[in-house]
């Protein structure tokens, strides 16, 4: 489904070379100042331009076509337009036959009976995500003065993005990443278990942007080597505070004010330059396969701020639920 939410629901569409991506927001507030130059700063920090990223270039300014009156939300849905202008269709028609090894081409080819649209991956393509990020503006604006920060603290393994990524790049190949991911300010109290935990519902939209494969709230799998006397959170005061937070701000499900803390893993880019042998599901041979175009290299150095705005409309959705749910 393309909707996520009760109360703050979010519903994206378009595909990758389709006439536009859209964005619709139900559950916000009205009176919230909202104009397309708020947008702007998380939406340039999406874009590519940087070594390693794709030399695909959209302008993405939001078209903001509901929901705002005068500068302020009305209540009513938001939506916001993104116009698809720098495309290049014929360079996908080969999946088809030849479904790139990594990659969705093949399960969506089955899932949709032929009828999905491979071009630049269609409604699976990380050009989606460009919705996800202006939701997250509203969504940011909701949860403050809770902030949330992520940044890319690793890539193809080293310490050295800059140096990983030129690596890859220098030999047609590309690499993943890790995002590491901070909320702080979030007051104690959110989250509703146990289907709508706080891991929970940031783990699903997390995992909703395309390449992730892997979260850890806190230290992670490390706890497994841990005893529980190192483990456990120490409280230091009335309010909660703790002495370590191996939790990672959450127990039970539920916000504890502490910092939220967790790590998203994302793999390579599927769409490489250097030569693969794999099926051509036409002829049923082995067939070398070269893919042209254009792709990131290293697409996680765009998704610290899709990160973050995942992260918001989950906790503007966990806000908005717990208010509900105490009326």
């Amino acid at each position: 489904m393309n909707t996520f939410g009760q109360c703050f629901r979010v519903s994206i569409f378009g595909e990758s070379h389709g006439e536009v991506i859209g964005v619709a927001v139900d559950g916000c507030p009205a009176g919230i100042a909202i104009c397309p130059a708020d947008f702007m700063h998380d939406l340039q920090r999406r874009q590519s331009g940087a070594k390693g990223t794709t030399a695909r270039r959209e302008a993405d300014v939001p078209r903001i076509v509901s929901g705002v009156y005068q500068g302020y939300s009305t209540g009513a849905p938001v939506a916001i337009l993104f116009e698809n202008n720098d495309t290049r269709s014929g360079d996908y028609e080969l999946f088809r036959s030849v479904p790139r090894p990594g990659h969705a081409d093949f399960a969506a080819t089955k899932k949709w009976d032929g009828f999905n649209d491979l071009r630049g991956s269609g409604h699976l393509s990380g050009r989606l995500t460009v919705a996800l990020v202006a939701a997250g503006v509203i969504a940011k604006k909701l949860i403050a003065p809770a902030t949330v920060e992520a940044e890319l603290t690793e890539a193809g393994g080293q310490a050295n993005i800059a140096e990983a990524v030129e690596k890859a790049v220098a030999a047609g190949d590309s690499i993943g990443g890790i995002i590491t991911c901070s909320v702080r300010n979030a007051p104690a109290g959110w989250g509703e278990p146990f289907f709508n935990s706080v891991e929970s519902l940031i783990s699903h939209l997390v995992f909703s942007i395309p390449g992730v494969n892997a979260i850890a709230f806190g230290t992670g799998f490390e706890a497994a080597r841990m005893h529980g006397s190192e483990h456990n959170d120490a409280f230091i005061s009335p309010e909660g505070q703790t002495a370590t937070n191996h939790v990672g701000g959450i127990n039970g499900g539920i916000t504890n004010g502490n910092e939220i803390f967790f790590r998203v893993s994302v793999k390579p880019t599927s769409s490489i330059a250097k030569p693969q042998h794999t099926l051509n599901m036409t002829t049923g041979e082995i067939t070398e396969l070269v893919i042209r175009g254009r792709h990131d290299a290293c697409f996680a150095l765009r998704l610290p701020v899709i990160v973050e705005a995942a992260t918001a409309i989950a906790l503007a959705e966990l806000m908005s639920l717990g208010v509900n749910l105490n009326e």
